[in-house]
């Protein structure tokens, strides 16, 4: 069973930062792909970060310079260090997985962490 779970949300003031975690469970689980959604209140859920399995990443542009993704292949974990944040930043943050082939094949998704940032 595929279970993706995040933590290291919170409060935190504008200009401070943040790391995020998602654990994703199953050691043999190969995650092709593994990224950082968020949804602000009365928004469409955006794509913030991902990271192949080979460590090629993307950004959105509203995050590149202040957020890093990064990933740990042998602990199935995945990480966002957010700095400089700011109010446009609050909204919850979902992990999101994609295997590509085998019998875990699809999409799947954590649960998500609240982010609030204070102006």
């Amino acid at each position: 069973q595929v279970q993706l779970v995040e933590s290291g949300g919170g409060l935190v003031q504008a200009g401070g930062s943040l790391r995020l975690s998602c654990a994703a469970s199953g050691s043999t689980i190969s995650y092709n792909v593994m990224g950082w959604y968020r949804q602000a209140p009365g928004k469409q859920r955006e794509l913030v970060a991902t990271i192949t399995r080979g460590s090629v990443v993307t950004y959105a542009d509203s995050v590149k310079g202040r957020f890093t993704v990064s990933r740990d292949n042998a602990q199935n974990t995945l990480y966002l260090q957010m700095n400089s944040l700011n109010s446009e930043d609050t909204a919850v943050y979902y992990c999101n997985a994609r295997i590509l082939s085998g019998s875990f094949r699809g999409v799947y998704w954590g649960q998500g962490t609240q982010v609030t940032v204070s102006s």
